[in-house]
């Protein structure tokens, strides 16, 4: 049974499917839930992998299966590959909501409540726009790249996660990360200039 039966069939509702979606697919939510809890800073103590288990196969199944819905295997992208992304962006998500507010009363370290912190450094309207135009131009870029890279970029750039991390949540040798990272880099930048701006990296 290929990916796109399986999937069809759990949508279908077919109780032998689901299970089958859940013994061969349960090692791999687990597993990179780890990573990613690791990765943040998190140990299993702190954090629920179970709790966030349930909560990812829920939301594939919620809405008549909706989210499972948007798998299509585009770009020979597998069943694996797809759901690995999910299962990293919701991790990623589920923590970020666990995190603390810190209040704006609070004192930083040098005794000072944060909110002084926070000062209008507001930019002149036309550097704004500028900006605005740039971000739009590089999402475009950000569009072209395939499942893997958008991981790549999601997780390094937007999240932080370290290249040493990334070594293990995406499986794959240190300095193959080291190369996806330049190869990633130097793609938007060739893209970026084709839209008539320079990337700085």
């Amino acid at each position: 049974m290929d990916d796109l039966e399986l999937i069809q069939k759990c949508i279908n509702g077919d109780k032998a499917s689901r299970d089958d979606f859940l013994a061969c697919y349960s090692r791999l939510f687990y597993n990179y839930i780890h990573h990613v809890i690791r990765s943040k800073g998190f140990s299993s103590n702190q954090i629920s992998v179970e709790d966030i288990f349930q909560d990812i196969f829920r939301a594939l199944f919620e809405d008549n299966c909706k989210k499972l819905k948007s798998f299509k295997a585009k770009n020979d992208c597998t069943l694996a590959t797809w759901l690995r992304q999910v299962v990293i962006n919701f991790t990623i998500d589920y923590l970020r909501r666990q995190k603390q507010f810190i209040s704006l009363d609070a004192e930083n370290d040098d005794e000072s409540p944060i909110g002084d912190l926070l000062e209008d450094d507001s930019k002149p309207a036309d550097e704004v726009i500028a900006l605005k135009e740039k971000l739009a131009r590089l999402e475009q870029c950000i569009d072209k790249l395939d499942l893997d890279e958008k991981l790549f970029v999601e997780l390094h750039f937007n999240q932080g996660v370290s290249l040493g991390s990334l070594k293990g949540l995406l499986s794959i040798a240190r300095g193959a990360v080291d190369m996806q990272k330049q190869r990633l880099i130097n793609k938007l930048r060739d893209c970026f200039k084709l839209k008539g701006f320079l990337l700085d990296f």
